[in-house]
Parts: structure tokens; C-alpha cells; sequence
């Protein structure tokens, strides 16, 4: 129907409901798709050979299209391996260490996102490079434009795997320590939180760059030097 909304919430399967710690859970797809956004690396979980592999790699989302996509060599075992078998893609930020007055408490405030299903390998020309385009801006936005893109034969020795964002879970935890109410408050201890913020550094230059050569200010702006 025309003006309709879309749906706000990711549907409840028997992989993605919150068995432990449901006030933590959360089914609102803009919340997977915020810690989506804030990364670039996740691990994708696969059984090559009989055993469980986690590999960790770099991924791009459309949100337009609702898909994932994950890059890899053609030698890579597990993204060869994958398309038509189940994986598991996890993408994790972590946001602090919670300090409380006994260490049974202690814990870590994060926003964590698995997304389940069968990924399809990119065979299309056309999607192929967007998929690597989306990487490319999901790590450095503007260096799709700035850097030479693929040769024909680097995108054969390239594997691009294509995973939709149909079934996903999501925990979030924040907030202090939960003895703040119990026995332990009279201790006299320190408790709280200590926030993790990763952040990007100067760019650092290759060597073989010419002498006066400037930083791109898509490369700048990473850091908050534009």
C-alpha cells in the first residue's frame, strides 16, 4: 500500500530469539543497522571440514537492497566453501568496561549484531563492483573514487559473498554495574565505567610516496584533520 511504513522489526526465528538476557535483546532494525554501520570488520562463522572456523574480514552493507557483503580471496577456504551452506556473520563494539565492587559483576558494556543465512557468491559483473564499492566506503568513505578500482583480473582473484540482513539478532548492554543497590555498595570500592572509544590515527605515509605529496581529505576527515 502506498505510504505504508516498513517494518520497523526484525522477525523472531528460532536462531535469533533472546534466550538469555532478553532485556538486553533488542529486534529494532535500526538498531542492527546502526552497529552495522559503525564497522567494517566482522567474523564470519562457518564449518570448513567438519570444523567449526570463525574468520575475521572486512564487510560493506547496502541498506538499501538489505544485504551484507563480505570479501575474500578466491583461495579462501571459507568463502569458497560457503555460498549454499549456513554461516553465522557477527559484527561486535565494544563500549566499556563495567567495574563493579566484587568481580562476579564485572562486565563489558557492548552493542553486538549476528546475522544468519545462506550467502549467494556474486558472479554478476555489475553487482561485483558495487559489492567491492560498498566495502571500499564502508572502511574509507571516498577512496572508491580516489583510488584506481579493480583490474579484470583482480576481480577474478576476487570472492565477494552476498548475505541478506533477513534474520539477525541484536544485544545491546550499557549502563553501571548492578551492585550499586546490594551488599556490596558498603565496601567503600570504586565502581563504574571506563569507556572504550576506538579512534583513527595521523595517517601515516608510504615511504615510496613523493616528498610533499598531501593527505586526501577523505583520508583527513577519518581522523578529524580535514
Amino acid at each position: 500500500m502506498a505510504g505504508e511504513q516498513p517494518n520497523q522489526h526484525l522477525s523472531v526465528t528460532g536462531r535469533t530469539r533472546h534466550r538469555r538476557l532478553r532485556e538486553k535483546g533488542s529486534t529494532l532494525r535500526s538498531d542492527l543497522d546502526d552497529i552495522l554501520r559503525a564497522g567494517f570488520v566482522c567474523h564470519l562463522a562457518v564449518v570448513v571440514d567438519e570444523a567449526p572456523l570463525a574468520v575475521p574480514t572486512v564487510y560493506g552493507v547496502d541498506f538499501e537492497t538489505r544485504v551484507l557483503y563480505l570479501h575474500g580471496s578466491v583461495a579462501s577456504r571459507s568463502l569458497v566453501q560457503s555460498p549454499g551452506a549456513p554461516v553465522c556473520v557477527t559484527v561486535t563494539h565494544v563500549d566499556g568496561l563495567v567495574l563493579a565492587r566484587s568481580v562476579f559483576e564485572h562486565g563489558v558494556n557492548y552493542r553486538c549484531a549476528m546475522v544468519h543465512g545462506t550467502p549467494r557468491r556474486v558472479t554478476d559483473g555489475e553487482e561485483l563492483l558495487h559489492g567491492l564499492r560498498v566495502l571500499t566506503e564502508s572502511c574509507a568513505p571516498g577512496q572508491w573514487e580516489y583510488a584506481r578500482t579493480p583490474s579484470r583480473k583482480e576481480l577474478a582473484a576476487t570472492t565477494l559473498l552476498a548475505l541478506p540482513l533477513d534474520e539477525a539478532s541484536v544485544k545491546i548492554s550499557s549502563g553501571p554495574p548492578d551492585d550499586g543497590d546490594g551488599p556490596d555498595a558498603a565496601l567503600g570500592l570504586w565502581a563504574g565505567v571506563v569507556p572504550y572509544r576506538p579512534v583513527f590515527g595521523a595517517p601515516e605515509p608510504d615511504p615510496a610516496l613523493p616528498a610533499g605529496l598531501p593527505v586526501p581529505a577523505h583520508i583527513a576527515a577519518l581522523t578529524g584533520r580535514a
